[in-house]
């Protein structure tokens, strides 16, 4: 098992299946890690990474539809790398990282974002399917 070092006083534990297919899914996501970046110090609401608005802000390579950006960004969240904010209303269309999204980040700042191989893909895919738990 991995130690996190996070922002916050306590300390997190996670297997390491549960670090392998948050990797997996971070880097099989349609996202740059721009966007991982700019969400370690701040909410991205989807309306700046959905359409057009992912392309031109260095979010997404591809113009994503709104459904398909929500998909993606829900994957992320099940995985455990990113969290829906809430304020006094209740929960917003705006994400932020996970300490476990926060120490992928980081990993990737010491070292290049690792393109998804095929293998990486399907495997993502089977266990996006069968919402294989991590255990």
């Amino acid at each position: 098992m991995n130690m996190v070092n996070s922002p916050n006083p306590k300390s997190f534990v996670y297997t390491r299946k549960t670090l392998s297919r948050a990797e997996r899914a971070l880097i099989c996501s349609p996202f740059r890690l721009k966007l991982f970046r700019d969400m370690q110090s701040q909410s991205i609401p989807q309306g700046a990474i959905a359409t057009v608005n992912g392309v031109q802000q260095g979010y997404t390579q591809v113009s994503l539809s709104g459904l398909r950006c929500d998909n993606a960004l829900g994957w992320l969240i099940e995985v455990g790398v990113l969290r829906r904010e809430v304020d006094g209303q209740g929960i917003t269309d705006r994400f932020r990282l996970t300490p476990l999204g926060h120490q992928l980040v980081e990993k990737f700042a010491h070292q290049p974002w690792t393109r998804a191989s095929w293998g990486d893909r399907l495997q993502d895919a089977i266990t996006r399917w069968l919402r294989l738990p991590s255990i």
